[in-house]
């Protein structure tokens, strides 16, 4: 790591230096008026201790400097902050004062308050600041400022500010598991079933030995007893295409942390990483499209690598958007294969989640909504609301929910691991069933 530069000094008297001066001139004054020995007697501490005090001036600034033990941390996590104040000169300082801003969501042990130091020449001082990591986020730490007194507090330094540094809080994923079928596998090689003959683990029946039949696939115990070679038809195993849709057109409900209760942005973003995560284990591809302010999309892809991107991705969520603004042309830009499954990650608070949700079904698509609604949530809307009408709000709302699951649209509420079994099922089935021309 590179040292910084430094910089010339730059000082300012302190009241201390004021005052010695002052007294110094003053009894000095009055003994030469008044003819008095004493007087100047008097003066000469002051100005004698001036002078030693101001014999050696510090000629360059110290830095300071915010240090984090490691920059990417997951939720509920140990954050290892130092902030370290480094003298460069060969003058030891008699104080120094740091402190630093921080992000609320970080908090460190007594990091809010300043911190005196003492640094002696071409030496430096840490403070150790551990604390805990409370939402994701990109949060920052920083600037640090420094204030150093040297000449026995007759001089003040210019104060060194550091600059922010930032740590990247990847949110807390709960342990999410889907044990059923894919509606449809789209790739060419994967973990899902599919209901394309070929190679694969899944048995689907025996059929007679034609022509092209590997001859490791013949069943013999069926083969012996009906006099005639017969073969395991087996389906082929592909991977999917998944698309996390996050809508985030506004939050609902305040943030409480990893300690507090979620917001629906909050369930939303964790929610995301965990499904992602899990199909991406799988060796599925994964593709993600934010409904909200931005519209930010992230392309399909499978691996490690995109489980990587995925996270760093969704340290950018915001929620909002501008009531002008239309989604429609992004989400049919959205290149997508015909069989991919859409999860809508959504807390149904606005009407045009609704409407997307029934374009989105009425394209053919395999839906599935997932309700991120905090269970105490009130209206998203500023002032007072009544019991009475808080109840016809979420009767409202309910009706949403039953119109949608008439149009086919399947909405299951968020509740971690085996969330989406019951739905898949029955996007399954209904996937595999015939379909008229």
């Amino acid at each position: 790591m590179t040292s910084a530069p430094e910089t010339p000094a730059h000082w300012a008297s302190t009241r201390a230096f004021s005052r010695a001066v002052l007294l110094s001139g003053l009894f000095t004054l009055l003994g030469v008026a008044l003819g008095r020995v004493d007087m100047v007697m008097l003066a000469a501490p002051f100005a004698i201790g001036a002078a030693l005090g101001l014999r050696r001036l510090p000629s360059v600034t110290p830095t300071v400097r915010v240090a984090a033990g490691d920059e990417n941390v997951v939720e509920g996590d140990v954050v290892d902050v130092a902030l370290t104040v480094t003298n460069p000169d060969v003058v030891s300082y008699d104080l120094v004062v740091v402190r630093t801003a921080m992000s609320p969501w970080l908090e460190l042990e007594h990091g809010d308050r300043p911190f005196a130091l003492a640094a002696p020449g071409g030496r430096q001082a840490d403070v150790e600041l551990p604390g805990e990591a409370l939402h994701w986020g990109r949060q920052e730490i920083g600037p640090a400022v420094a204030s150093v007194t040297v000449c026995g507090g007759l001089i003040d330094l210019r104060p060194s500010i550091s600059p922010a540094r930032g740590v990247r809080v990847y949110p807390a994923t709960q342990p999410f598991g889907a044990v059923e079928a894919m509606p449809a596998a789209a790739g060419l090689v994967g973990n899902h079933r599919s209901r394309r003959p070929g190679d694969g683990g899944e048995l689907e029946g025996v059929r007679r030995f034609a022509a092209g039949d590997r001859l490791r696939r013949i069943d013999w115990r069926v083969s012996l007893r009906t006099r005639d070679l017969y073969v395991a038809a087996t389906s082929s195993d592909r991977d999917a295409e998944v698309l996390l849709l996050l809508d985030v057109l506004g939050d609902v409900g305040p943030s409480g942390g990893i300690r507090g209760r979620p917001s629906a942005v909050d369930t939303t973003v964790r929610a995301a990483a965990a499904i992602a995560e899990h199909y991406l284990k799988s060796g599925d591809r994964v593709a993600l499209f934010e409904y909200g302010r931005s519209g930010r999309r992230l392309r399909p892809a499978g691996g490690r690598r995109q489980y990587v991107v995925v996270r760093e991705w969704l340290l950018d969520v915001q929620a909002g958007s501008t009531l002008q603004q239309s989604y429609d042309g992004a989400l049919s830009n959205q290149r997508l294969s015909p069989n991919a499954l859409v999860i809508v990650l959504t807390p149904l608070v606005d009407p045009r989640s609704a409407g997307m949700l029934a374009t989105l079904a009425r394209s053919g698509r395999h839906v599935i909504a997932v309700d991120t609604l905090p269970p105490d949530a009130a209206p998203p809307v500023r002032g007072p609301w009544t019991p009475t009408a808080t109840e016809l709000w979420r009767l409202e709302r309910e009706n949403v929910l039953s119109r949608l699951q008439e149009h086919g649209v399947p909405v299951v509420a968020w509740a971690g691991a085996g969330s989406l079994d019951l739905v898949l099922r029955g996007v399954s089935r209904l996937a595999s069933a015939p379909r008229g021309r």
